[in-house]
């Protein structure tokens, strides 16, 4: 089969295309003909070996698997001894590992069929992004309707959807995102935008219940600012810590200051869970959450994907056609 593979970390000038073989359905797997394989910053991670500390997972020299992707929407070919919920010909999406190649295997737990009303293109750029977003207003920030919420990074994957599944939660919602993106965040549905170059989200002038800080790098003392005396910030990426770290040391500080303040200043770093892409489904075919899909990519150019993904030219969320 097909694959984007690499033998060695670094940026996309390392991605080829090659021809190696179909992956080997486990007893809990399920083998999918991929359709379509999303395009997010976690890839761009993997593919980099950064941060340093990723690599105790993914490989300390080289990489452990050499095709790249994780998202992924497509047809079921055959499934493991032990799974009872997908059957030959089923569509569905989630999370696997290797998801830039033609056939890909998913583990049962991680695979949900797929929302009637999207296409495969779209359906491949919902399952990380959507279910961090979940994760975090819920899981996480507890949201409630009638709260007021900040999004920071509204227009990138888990951003937009952490929009729109505020809103479905009744919250009153504030959207941070470059001026090019601020009709995009007004699309899905922001009561409020606020471009982050020209304006202030912590000036004082509003206070929030909840922060979503997604990928980005404020200080803990700028989140604090902005938050009600005993509001929430759910921190869920950022990249402020240089090579090694990432992000964590701003993660592992917020953790620590929250035990001597009232506000709540909390991480996380989000799984795909079944049960998760489920009740996404539902918000889907009802039509409270909609994919915001801003390219698609053949297969033999998902490097040029991934560039355009780190220089900020996808608005929205990158899918790889297959």
């Amino acid at each position: 089969m097909r694959a984007i593979v690499r033998d060695e970390y670094g940026d996309a000038d390392v991605l080829r295309l090659a021809q190696i073989p179909r992956p080997q359905v486990g007893d809990a797997e399920v083998l999918v003909q991929v359709r379509a394989a999303g395009v997010d910053r976690g890839v761009w991670h993997v593919m980099t070996g950064t941060p340093y500390l990723g690599r105790l997972a993914f490989g300390l020299r080289r990489p452990k698997n050499p095709v790249l992707g994780g998202d992924v929407a497509g047809t079921v070919i055959a499934v493991g001894a032990a799974v009872t919920g997908f059957a030959a010909g089923d569509e569905v999406y989630g999370w696997g590992k290797g998801t830039f190649a033609e056939y890909t295997v998913v583990p049962e737990k991680r695979l949900a069929h797929k929302p009637a009303n999207l296409t495969f293109e779209q359906a491949a750029v919902v399952p990380v992004s959507a279910a961090t977003a979940l994760q975090a207003l819920h899981d996480n920030g507890r949201v409630q309707a009638g709260q007021h919420v900040l999004v920071i990074g509204a227009s990138g994957g888990v951003g937009s959807y952490a929009v729109q599944l505020a809103k479905s939660a009744g919250a009153e919602v504030t959207a941070v995102a470059s001026g090019a993106k601020l009709d995009l965040v007004r699309n899905l549905g922001a009561d409020h935008v606020i471009d982050y170059a020209t304006q202030d989200w912590a000036d004082g002038a509003r206070h929030y219940d909840l922060i979503l800080d997604i990928a980005g790098n404020p200080t803990l003392a700028r989140l604090r600012r902005a938050l009600t005396p005993t509001g929430t910030a759910v921190i869920t990426g950022g990249e402020d810590g240089g090579k090694f770290s990432g992000g964590m040391n701003r993660q592992f500080r917020a953790l620590a200051l929250s035990l001597f303040v009232k506000q709540r200043l909390t991480f996380f770093v989000g799984v795909v869970r079944a049960r998760d892409l489920e009740r996404l489904t539902e918000l889907i075919e009802a039509g409270k959450v909609s994919p915001s899909l801003g390219a698609t990519y053949p297969l033999d150019r998902a490097p040029e994907a991934i560039r355009d993904l780190t220089t900020g030219k996808i608005r929205g969320k990158a899918a790889i056609t297959i």
